[in-house]
Order: structure tokens, then C-alpha cells, then sequence
């Protein structure tokens, strides 16, 4: 099954940052190096296209080729995961492939509240990192379950 389908209603790109309207949501890119300004544009075009949704929807984020946020850009990350919790998000899940990253992002899900819905693939260990990021917005199948199963079976 072929789990990067996307169909896509809108795709706004800034060099570093992308944004996709999705069937289920919204599917972001992020390559390092980002900078402030293409931050700002990115928390604007979010929440437009937030906006534009006006039911519940999931939140694919691919960050494979991030380092880190910068600092000048954490608070408006910040204030994505807000509008995004504040608008309706029913679960998001990050791929990442840098300790770092994740550990950055996780401190700020749980900052802004979202830790709960938000679910972190490192795609240098997966394979199958967008399967199972996908299981999890699409069918709440929670990719560490999926990834214990895995191992518990081949054990």
C-alpha cells in the first residue's frame, strides 16, 4: 500500500517550509536551514489553512531534514501547535531523524499541550516511518505500540 498519497487541494512552499492541504489535514516540510521570516509565513499560511479545513483534521509533519529550530523560531512553532490544538487537530505525528529535534520538539508539544495527540518517528531506525506515522493519524494505531509488537514478534 502506497502511503504517500496525498491529495492535494493547496501546497504553498518557501524554500525550507512547506505546506500541503491533505484529504486528512495537513502535511508540513522542514529542511534546515529555516530562518525567522520563512517561520513567520509558515504560522501564517498554518493558520489559513486551519481556517480553511473547519472540521477536525491530523497533522503529518515530516522534519527527516531538520536539525534544529533556531531559536528566533521555537515561539512561532510554538504558536502553530496552539492553532493547531485550538482548531480542531485530532493527532499529528513528527518524523525526524536527529535526537536533538526530537527532544526540542518534544519539549514544545509539551509546553503548548499537544504531547498527548503528537507521536515521534525517528526514520533513522523505521523503515516504515511513514506507515506508521500514517497508521497513527489515519487509525489512531499508536506507532510505539506497532514498533513493541514488531519487535515482541521477531524477538
Amino acid at each position: 500500500m502506497n502511503y504517500s498519497v496525498r491529495h492535494i487541494s493547496r501546497y504553498i512552499n518557501w524554500g525550507m517550509i512547506t505546506v500541503e492541504k491533505t484529504d486528512y489535514g495537513i502535511y508540513l516540510t522542514f529542511v534546515s536551514p529555516i530562518n525567522l521570516e520563512e517561520t513567520l509565513n509558515f504560522r501564517d499560511e498554518f493558520d489559513s489553512a486551519v481556517l480553511e479545513i473547519k472540521r477536525e483534521f491530523c497533522v503529518f509533519v515530516d522534519m527527516r531534514k531538520l536539525t534544529l529550530l533556531p531559536v528566533d523560531c521555537k515561539p512561532l512553532v510554538e504558536e502553530v501547535q496552539m492553532i493547531a490544538r485550538d482548531n480542531g487537530m485530532q493527532r499529528s505525528v513528527v518524523i525526524l531523524s536527529e535526537e536533538l529535534a526530537t527532544m526540542q520538539l518534544r519539549l514544545i508539544a509539551h509546553k503548548t499541550g499537544i504531547r498527548f495527540w503528537e507521536r515521534y518517528i525517528d526514520s533513522s531506525k523505521h523503515d516504515n516511518w511513514e506507515k506508521l506515522g500514517m497508521d497513527w493519524i489515519l487509525h489512531a494505531i499508536d506507532p510505539e505500540e506497532s514498533i513493541k509488537q514488531a519487535q515482541t514478534v521477531s524477538d
